[in-house]
């Protein structure tokens, strides 16, 4: 059984999107719709599929191609950078499922959405702890403290914020990636140790909702040894386990 909740939803699940959904493409609104529905492609992250009727004309053309998945076969084209997957039939008839960096930004009523669509089943709590948290690689002290933000997200194991003045920065060296998260926004700092690349992150201008993590830093618990209160932890598995596989663009943690 897994520490944390799980996603609810299976690969080629559907919901209502009960958000005004658009999009921009060389600073136009190419799409606006309120009719949009959620897929579930792979848990947890669902995509948006759109009524072709609200996508603009000219975005899409036809490359005659069609290519198959689980919820269905979708004739191929391109749109902006990148493709898009229009369906004639299945749960997704007349829609379009564009892939998310062929449009340049991507807004929930009036709010960007960076990555992927926030999943409605998903909650994402940053919330205040006294408990003692210490992060340690290989014996090394990373960050110490008894006054952390706990950000709980459904489907990922909780991540600890410390203040800045709280981590050893000493021991980290600076990284140029750059992450984006549909719940938290785009990071502002990561940093590696020798043995662990892009080991922990920072953001310095959260969403509202994530606020209480503004300029606090965040590490893999995937990598790093975690002990609260006194007791060790045990390190979790999830898809961000291997530092060579993470993605380093675009990524959620």
């Amino acid at each position: 059984m897994s520490a944390y909740p799980e996603p609810l939803i299976p690969p080629g699940g559907t919901a209502p999107v009960p958000r005004r959904i658009r999009a921009m493409l060389d600073d136009r609104v190419v799409l606006d719709t309120t009719d949009a529905i959620y897929l579930w492609e792979f848990p947890p992250y669902p995509q948006y599929y759109i009524p072709v009727g609200d996508v603009a004309d000219g975005v899409l053309t036809d490359t005659g191609d069609t290519k198959s998945f689980q919820h269905g076969v979708a004739r191929v084209h391109t749109a902006g950078s990148g493709h898009a997957w229009v369906y004639d039939d299945g749960v997704a008839k007349d829609r379009v499922r564009f892939q998310w960096d062929a449009l340049d930004r991507w807004f929930e009523e009036d709010e960007e959405v960076f990555v992927h669509p926030r999943n409605p089943y998903s909650r994402v709590d940053a919330i205040n702890s006294t408990r003692r948290v210490e992060v340690a690689v290989e014996g090394i002290v990373l960050a110490d403290s008894s006054s952390t933000v706990i950000v709980f997200e459904t489907g990922l194991p909780p991540r600890y914020y410390f203040p800045k003045t709280s981590v050893h920065l000493e021991h980290l060296t600076p990284s140029e990636t750059v992450t984006a998260c549909p719940y938290k926004g785009r990071t502002s700092e990561y940093w590696s140790v020798p043995s662990v690349p892009d080991v922990a992150w920072s953001y310095d201008f959260p969403t509202a909702p994530l606020l209480p993590i503004t300029g606090h830093v965040a590490f893999f618990n995937e990598n790093v040894d975690l002990t609260i209160d006194g007791v060790p932890q045990d390190r979790p598995i999830t898809p961000f386990s291997n530092p060579a596989a993470r993605p380093t663009d675009g990524a959620v943690r």
